[in-house]
């Protein structure tokens, strides 16, 4: 097959989440509704933890920071992919796929890690707790944060120069509704196979080993409670974790960790929904209803808008 110079000025086609014309307009109202939902719903938390000073927390911090990852995951694939669904024109050029490839790589491998990271706050405050002040210390925190957003940019940053610069057939159709790199890897025209398993120990290490740290911990930490009600407050602690958790990095390793031959456009287009869309709409309501600390601090800040307004 015939490849292409690589080029800024050249583009992607991508087909998007369905391929129904009908019913562009519906999706396009109920995909801009989620979207709305899911950033108001972070923002909120952000400002929430923010405002209330007994949030002040480590754990309310790394919630924070999750909400943040959160909110600029979803903004980096959903306005493009409702655009396209009221243009005739489903183009995205050379230089914008590589930079959503870039941000969409960063992003999920800071939340992979970052989710890591607060199964091991949880950790320490329940088997713990009074050595809590000192293992989850303010410059522990920042040097958690640091770590997850240095080390995930970093390995965006090695994939997307890599994959960007092998040459791509004169046929750019991706089949997804963002640019992905297991989307863009049956483009090229060269064999990828060994670059494969470096996508899949990436994989491993970003996805699979914190997954595996958080099971470990939760199952750690019920066992070292010596009483029943202890264990089920343990486990009412980290079962909303848990959800998210296996949420995410299964649908993720559903994706990255599997061969080229295995992968079906259509299947990894619902699995990817799971990861880009559902995870970034469902974080912020698991982590505040079932919440009493940040259900107590809405109460708190809406008392004192209410009070202030009335004045």
């Amino acid at each position: 097959m015939k490849t292409e110079n690589q080029t800024f000025g050249a583009e992607f086609i991508l087909l998007g989440l369905f391929q129904y014309g009908q019913m562009n307009k519906i999706l396009f109202v109920a995909i801009v509704i989620i979207f709305s939902v899911a950033s108001m719903g972070n923002i909120i938390l952000i400002h929430l933890i923010r405002l209330d000073t007994p949030l002040h927390t480590p754990m309310y911090f790394l919630l924070s920071q999750l909400s943040f990852i959160d909110m600029m995951y979803i903004s980096t694939t959903v306005p493009k992919m409702a655009a396209n669904f009221l243009s005739n024109s489903k183009a995205i050029t050379f230089l914008g796929c590589e930079i959503q490839s870039f941000l969409f790589l960063t992003l999920g491998g800071t939340e992979a890690l970052l989710l890591g990271f607060m199964s091991y706050d949880r950790y320490i405050a329940i088997c713990h707790p009074l050595r809590y002040p000192v293992l989850m210390s303010k410059t522990i925190c920042l040097s958690m944060i640091t770590c997850a957003w240095a080390s995930s940019s970093i390995n965006a940053l090695i994939h997307t120069l890599y994959v960007f610069q092998l040459p791509f057939c004169t046929s750019r159709i991706v089949n997804h509704f963002f640019c992905e790199v297991p989307s863009l890897l049956p483009l090229v025209c060269q064999d990828t196979s060994q670059y494969e398993y470096t996508v899949l120990l990436s994989g491993l290490i970003i996805l699979l080993l914190p997954f595996i740290a958080i099971v470990a911990r939760v199952l750690i930490a019920v066992y070292q409670m010596s009483s029943g009600k202890g264990q089920t407050k343990a486990i009412s602690t980290c079962s909303c974790h848990l959800i998210v958790a296996s949420l995410f990095y299964g649908t993720t390793l559903s994706t990255y960790t599997r061969p080229h031959s295995l992968h079906y456009p259509e299947e990894d287009k619902v699995v990817a929904v799971f990861y880009s869309i559902i995870t970034p709409l469902l974080n912020p309501f698991i982590y505040s209803l079932r919440n009493k600390e940040v259900m107590g601090a809405m109460r708190r800040v809406l008392g004192k808008w209410i009070f202030v307004q009335k004045i």
